[in-house]
């Protein structure tokens, strides 16, 4: 499949450096601990990125993983209510430190269901939860409205797969693999209708034939 869809996120290496840098400039001492996190985290992105490239997608993933679980406790949005009275005592973020988070979990998490879908055995299941986590964040993200449709289709909803793959197809309309899959969707729903066509035909024979059947007994008792 075209890699402009399916591979990882660079997530512009070069602007996290700039990011990474103006973050240093700052001097606050207080802040120094959380620089270092995030700092650590992007460096892991960044190898997981290279391990991807390499096709060695297990390490990738562990890569990915081991990022996200040194945001997660940066992220106030993923810290329970009991331990945000902790937090509270932690120096918070400035604005470019939560860009940088931000985008780097987006990243994490759109690299995430591409390595899934490289594997033999693919569990759509995670891959639309992790494409779902990017489009809570960042809801134009084209490879994740792809990966989300696909998983969908996966999954046999057809329709919420049309729902993300004519999103995806509106930011890239030239792209034969979100016009493949977009086949593959309009095939699936023609199936669908002409199965259920099918089944209410078959439930109105059998209405019918008791209709009959009730009729004629009907007839036989007042002979």
């Amino acid at each position: 499949m075209d890699e402009k869809v399916l591979g990882p996120t660079a997530g512009d290496d070069g602007a996290e450096a700039g990011a990474s840098s103006c973050l240093r400039a700052t001097g606050e001492s207080s802040g120094s601990r959380l620089e270092s996190q995030l700092q650590e985290a992007v460096r892991l992105k960044t190898e997981g990125n290279a391990f991807y490239r390499e096709k060695n997608v297990r390490i990738a993933i562990g890569r990915y993983h081991r990022a996200l679980l040194v945001l997660r406790g940066l992220d106030l949005g993923e810290v329970t209510s009991a331990l945000q009275g902790l937090m509270a005592q932690v120096p918070k973020l400035s604005q470019a430190q939560e860009d940088l988070l931000r985008s780097t979990q987006v990243d994490c998490y759109n690299n995430l269901a591409a390595c899934l879908l490289q594997r033999e055995l693919v569990d759509y299941g995670r891959v639309l939860e992790y494409s779902l986590k990017v489009l809570q964040w960042r809801s134009g993200d084209i490879k994740a409205l792809y990966r989300a449709g696909v998983a969908s289709l996966e999954l046999a909803d057809a329709q919420t797969a049309r729902h993300y793959l004519t999103q995806a197809s509106r930011g890239k309309p030239n792209d034969p693999d979100v016009k493949k899959q977009l086949q593959r969707v309009e095939e699936r729903l023609s199936q669908d209708y002409q199965k259920e066509k099918a089944l209410y035909k078959g439930m109105f024979s059998k209405q019918k034939q008791g209709e009959e059947q009730l009729a004629e007994e009907k007839t036989q008792k007042l002979v």
